[in-house]
């Protein structure tokens, strides 16, 4: 087995998939990267196996479908889930090594790091880690990394089209088990450019909420996407 499969869902990611597989390329002989693409009409796959990833595909353009279809077909005892437009350290994989051989209970997450200059994102920044770290919510652009005992026995990722992170991560069954790594993970910022990020922030929050309540996906995913 291999000791770590990462993998990552893509949909038209030709832009920022070559800079995530050039920080993961020097750990491939002790892990496996999967791609699992719900169609892509740029170069994502060609990128994909040029880096030597293994490619499988959705003929959904759903997400929590997407990953799941990564973990059934992973090899690891650990499995990582990143966003395609997430970056790391150079020594991310030497530093979570030490995790990983002490404890295969917990479900680890990165440090919240956004990959852009502005004070304001600093901010967002302490938001966003204070409530992963003391309200045990992160999200899945924070990297998830799950032991695959522990994946399927909580019964992984539903097939969600959004909202998949929340969904798995209300299902635990010891919220205790989720511990923040000191160690960063710089999120993209190109979600947050279009708009006010604290507007986005009560969004964002209104349409958890909605799900929450028992809103239909279909018209949350209509209105969450709306140009």
């Amino acid at each position: 087995m291999s000791k770590i499969s990462i993998i990552i869902p893509t949909i038209n990611e030709a832009n920022n998939l070559p800079l995530l597989l050039s920080d993961l390329s020097n750990i491939q002989k002790e892990s496996e990267i999967i791609i699992v693409d719900c169609g892509s009409e740029d170069k994502t796959i060609d990128i994909a196996n040029i880096y030597g990833a293994k490619v499988f595909t959705s003929k959904e353009k759903n997400r929590g479908l997407q990953l799941d279809i990564g973990a059934k077909n992973s090899k690891g005892e650990w499995l990582i889930f990143l966003h395609a437009d997430t970056r790391l350290n150079h020594d991310w994989f030497r530093k979570i090594n030490s995790y990983l051989e002490r404890d295969e209970e917990s479900i680890y997450y990165f440090e919240f790091k956004i990959n852009h200059k502005k004070i304001i994102y600093r901010v967002l920044e302490i938001l966003v880690n204070f409530r992963s770290k003391f309200f045990k919510q992160p999200y899945g652009d924070q990297g998830l990394i799950i032991h695959r005992t522990s994946y399927f026995k909580n019964n992984g990722f539903r097939k969600l089209p959004l909202m998949e992170d929340v969904d798995f991560l209300r299902r635990l069954n010891k919220k205790k088990d989720l511990k923040q790594l000191n160690i960063p993970i710089f999120i993209s910022s190109r979600k947050w450019e279009r708009t006010n990020i604290f507007i986005q922030a009560i969004k964002n929050w209104h349409f958890r909420r909605r799900w929450l309540r028992g809103e239909s996906l279909k018209s949350i995913y209509s209105d969450y996407y709306k140009k």
